[in-house]
């Protein structure tokens, strides 16, 4: 089962997708795609490691999640990408123009091969003001794109507001 977590920032999107994870009763594999590159960034990282149970696997990886989906999915396992809009951040600020394309279209062939359960969190970015700059209004529409492709392919799409889900499609929460 393919889901989708989405919730403005501080909305309970990642409480609500490692609550999920739990819940699946199957092995946790957590790929996290935050680089702590500063000290606030280094904080939330902190918050998060602290947060999770011991015993879930952990993988950092900034930029080749498909890949990383591929070798890590199994009929026995979860696995908990926290989060996308980071991950596509990081492929933004890359010197590479095409690197961002090569990496959403992996990511999203690769989606209805994958075993087991996977669990996306993102930011939803496009609610609120447009952006000034060419860069951050680039960043809203990939987010947005990027966003519209994975819940054609999730089974699950949630939108996180106050700690609150409200299911988008499929079942309930």
């Amino acid at each position: 089962m393919l889901q989708l977590i989405l919730g403005g920032a501080r909305s309970g999107k990642s409480r609500l997708a490692e609550k999920l994870a739990s819940d699946s009763e199957l092995a946790v594999t957590y790929i996290a795609t935050s680089q702590p590159l500063d000290g606030e960034m280094s904080d939330r990282v902190a918050h998060h490691r602290a947060r999770r149970p011991a015993e879930w696997a952990l993988i950092e990886e900034p930029l080749e999640l498909a890949r990383v989906l591929r070798e890590t999915a199994g009929a026995d396992r979860c696995l908990l990408v926290d989060c996308l809009t980071l991950w596509l951040t990081n492929l933004l600020m890359l010197d590479d123009a095409k690197r961002l394309a090569v990496e959403r279209e992996a990511l999203l062939d690769c989606l209805a091969s994958l075993p087991g359960e996977i669990i996306f969190v993102s930011n939803e970015t496009g609610m609120g003001v447009v952006p000034l700059g060419e860069l951050t209004r680039r960043y809203v529409d990939e987010a947005g794109w990027l966003h519209q492709a994975l819940a054609e392919r999730c089974q699950r799409v949630v939108l996180t507001v106050a700690g609150l889900p409200l299911t988008l499609k499929g079942t309930a929460l």
